[in-house]
């Protein structure tokens, strides 16, 4: 018998001050069964740098065709592809020739060693960030959420502060290739 995938109802409340973009977001996450709390996290994290009322997530991290999260236009043309932890070459060279933008958000040890050996080949792609979110503040906010969990998040000067409950916690991101289109 499969594995089902479990919901995550998330509310967060975000003021993003460096965009002038206020919005309660009200989002259901399905975490595929193979999907650690990790990468789930980082799919939160990246939906709240990047929220739009455009973006949505993918179909999961078994579906090749999709990425974690992205931004359509009406007309169905792409205009920001978001991808977690290390995707292989083939990979990236596809969804920058499918999107405006695309971002990569690396966010395990893996990821440095990664970023090192793919550094050079990735300059050559002009609509590419790749950021790095800081593992401890990451696995932190991952302990934290729950089936339901209302967030509270502020970006400000490129610095995102979460708070849940009663604890707050600022999400370190590096930005270690910037997009240049």
């Amino acid at each position: 018998m499969a594995l089902k995938s479990i919901i995550y109802k998330t509310t967060i409340h975000l003021s993003d001050m460096d965009r002038h973009y206020y919005d309660t977001l009200n989002l259901t996450i399905a975490q595929h069964p193979s999907e650690t709390m990790l990468r789930m996290s980082a799919r939160i994290l990246a939906y709240i740098l990047n929220a739009d009322p455009a973006l949505t997530f993918g179909k999961g991290v078994s579906d090749e065709d999709e990425p974690a999260l992205w931004q359509q236009t009406l007309t169905e043309d792409i205009t920001l592809w978001v991808e977690l932890g290390q995707p292989d070459e083939k990979r990236i060279k596809r969804a920058s020739n499918k999107a405006e933008s695309v971002i990569i958000y690396g966010y395990h040890s893996p990821f440095d060693v990664w970023w090192q050996q793919q550094e050079k080949k990735l300059t050559l792609f002009k609509n590419l960030q790749i950021t790095r979110f800081d593992y401890d503040a990451l696995a932190r906010f991952s302990e934290l959420i729950e089936r339901t969990t209302e967030i509270q998040a502020s970006i400000q000067d490129g610095q995102l502060w979460l708070t849940i409950g009663d604890e707050s916690l600022l999400i370190e991101h590096q930005t270690l290739q910037t997009n240049r289109t």
